[in-house]
């Protein structure tokens, strides 16, 4: 699998989800339209997943999902490494929509901006954080890529008073943040690395120490996921420093809660403890100023849950399943990514706790979630946990999921 081939799944996957149907479904109906029986759910996962190219299935995909196929043939030759073939979706790099140079340094040669377009802008950022709620990073990559560019354009081209100017800079902070973690989800490391940065730059420029922690400790998050736990740990605590006491509540956790994770994943198992406690100390602390619009989600739940992640990763799974297990319980269905995710921490704190029947049962439900999301986040953490109940293999409920799903191993 390489970036051709991903981008090529991520595109199949957009075009599945425009045509409102699962993964099972276009299975079925490319069956219908083939006239054979011959195509499963695992074979469309494994095109979305850039593991396969569909080849002689281009002509039904094209019938079933209502596009040219003169279409899906440039796409896949695109993928197949034809220099000549242009991969037809939205915006496949930051770079290809954002200008050279210094991006945010306004040419002042545009229309005049004023407290209006900022109000409309910061809608938009948050309209944005809304969809990311429900939707998947390949499905939203696109039109999260377009937001950016149209706010940093703007600023660059406009004219506007020293108010607007740092009004469009916060707004351009909230977008490459949200930008970043959707370019993350994608498996778009490098994209969401130059989307954080154009963010944190943004933040910094506009004097909102609040918003560059935001956009600091989700390049950490990154890092810490992406084998540099070390410098998550140091750009997590940067960030909680960058934010200062005087930060709302709701942001200090969250950001605590990020180094906790860093030191979790760092294997220095009591620091983070010490970071989980302070974080839920700042959330009890009482409101001195609201929080701003982008830490809408951070509550005591969603505190439980990176308890019970880090309890899981340090093997501690007694304190880990009654967290999972009652959070799943108050979570809303349409956040599938999220349920996806936090079932996957509730399988392998059971497997830890020698329960892999339960586990084997949780894994099921991860996949079954993972098959219709365009998320590398839920991708990986599916093949987490199939890795995990390896160890039960003669266990005949966890035999029955690695027959069933083990291929995604190979991915």
């Amino acid at each position: 699998m390489n970036d051709r081939t991903r981008s090529l799944g991520d595109y199949l996957a957009a075009l599945r989800r425009g045509a409102g149907l699962s993964q099972n479904q276009l299975a079925a109906r490319l069956c219908l339209a083939s006239g054979t029986a011959s195509v499963t759910r695992s074979e469309v996962s494994r095109w979305e997943r850039g593991v396969r190219v569909p080849g002689v299935w281009l002509p039904f995909l094209a019938q079933v999902l209502a596009v040219p196929l003169s279409e899906l043939r440039q796409a896949a030759a695109y993928a197949r490494g034809d220099e000549r073939a242009q991969l037809p979706v939205p915006a496949r790099t930051l770079a290809d929509l954002l200008p050279d140079g210094d991006r945010l340094t306004p040419t002042g040669s545009g229309r005049h901006l004023g407290a209006d377009d900022v109000t409309e802008l910061a809608g938009r950022a948050h309209a944005l954080r809304l969809a990311d709620d429900v939707l998947s990073g390949g499905d939203l990559i696109g039109p999260a890529y377009r937001e950016l560019r149209r706010a940093v354009d703007l600023y660059r081209t406009a004219t506007f008073s020293e108010t607007t100017g740092r009004g469009l800079l916060v707004q351009i902070g909230e977008l490459g943040q949200i930008v970043g973690w959707i370019a993350s989800d994608a498996g778009r490391l490098d994209d969401a690395e130059d989307a954080y940065r154009i963010g944190l730059g943004a933040a910094r420029q506009a004097g909102d120490a609040t918003l560059a922690a935001n956009v600091a400790g989700s390049l950490a998050y990154q890092w810490t996921n992406t084998g540099r736990p070390r410098d998550g740990v140091a750009l997590a605590e940067a960030a909680v420093r960058e934010a200062g006491r005087d930060a709302p509540p709701a942001t200090r956790a969250l950001f605590l809660d990020r180094v906790a994770w860093a030191h979790t994943r760092a294997e220095q198992s009591q620091p983070a403890m010490r970071a989980l406690g302070l974080a839920h100390e700042a959330l009890s602390e009482e409101e001195r100023a609201p929080a701003p619009d982008w830490a809408y989600w951070v509550d005591r739940s969603e505190l439980e849950v990176m308890d019970a992640r880090v309890f899981t990763e340090l093997r501690r799974p007694l304190r880990a399943v009654p967290l999972l297990t009652r959070v799943l319980g108050e979570y809303a269905p349409t956040h599938a990514r999220e349920m996806a995710l936090y079932r996957s921490w509730l399988a392998v704190a059971l497997a830890d706790a020698n329960e892999p029947e339960q586990a084997a049962e949780e894994a099921r439900r991860v996949v079954d979630l993972s098959g219709d999301l365009s998320s590398e986040r839920t991708a990986d953490r599916a093949r987490v946990v199939l890795t995990r109940l390896r160890e039960y293999e003669e266990v005949p409920e966890v035999d029955a999921v690695l027959r069933d799903h083990g291929h995604l191993l190979l991915a």
